[in-house]
């Protein structure tokens, strides 16, 4: 059985964020699944649910769990989601945790500025798709840029989205982290907001800081990014599983 990886995208995108990390993990010979959260992708037709967008995560690990030893790894909201998940469902045949660009703690004064810059943008002409663009050209590689947009953008999730991360108890989650765990921040990454509790709440897990990337960070950083996969997935061994059920 060989390792497996199951990627979580973040908010407003899909799965397609992930093509680089699927496409260098697929020559490899590692099976890769990249999932559509409610509201997302090819479910912009759905409402966005906490408890539906964990259910997914879910059930993409335990159908992974058949084929290997799994590595979840989740960015920006896909992160905050797939921490929760890892440390509150004990019983999840996961292997390892790597949670990218969201060491912060979704609530109160940061979590509704968030949620206030959206909707300003939101009301821009074209739903702030022309802003959108302008920054993605000119903070990303060509040969990705164009990832975060080729599933559609989520806007009419993006708010409700937001808001249910408020009920994660995302202090208790990390602190109950017991499956190998990496934290990945670009050094410009404005969710390193709460990262020094973080380290303290697990300070078993791995830290590592992406120089001169943003929040972004698999984009902007894909090579590197790609490689502190290699070394999550090189660490990770059937032994760390725990047995489905």
């Amino acid at each position: 059985m060989s390792a497996q990886v199951v990627f979580v995208h973040g908010i407003r995108t899909s799965r397609t964020m992930w093509r680089r990390q699927v496409a260098h993990l697929e020559e490899a010979g590692i099976g890769a699944r990249s999932l559509d959260l409610p509201g997302h992708g090819t479910r912009l037709d759905e409402a966005f649910t906490l408890d539906a967008a964990l259910d997914t995560i879910d059930s993409a690990v335990r159908e992974a769990a058949q084929d290997g030893p799994v590595l979840l790894v989740g960015h920006s909201m896909g992160g905050i989601l797939s921490t929760a998940y890892a440390g509150m469902t004990p019983s999840a045949p996961l292997g390892a945790l790597m949670a990218v660009s969201c060491t912060s703690v979704p609530r109160g004064v940061g979590l509704a500025a968030y949620r206030g810059v959206l909707r300003a943008v939101d009301r821009l002409p074209s739903r702030g798709l022309g802003l959108t663009r302008l920054i993605l050209a000119a903070t990303l590689p060509a040969d990705t840029r164009g990832d975060f947009a080729a599933g559609g953008y989520a806007l009419d999730a993006q708010d409700a989205a937001l808001a249910s991360l408020a009920h994660l108890d995302l202090r208790s989650a990390v602190r109950q982290l017991t499956v190998p765990a990496w934290f990945v921040n670009g050094q410009f990454d404005q969710l390193r907001a709460h990262e020094w509790a973080f380290r303290r709440w697990a300070p078993q897990a791995r830290f590592t800081i992406v120089p001169r990337a943003s929040h972004l960070v698999t984009a902007m950083r894909p090579d590197t990014f790609n490689a502190l996969l290699d070394e999550a997935l090189a660490a990770l061994t059937p032994a760390e599983v725990s047995p489905a059920s």
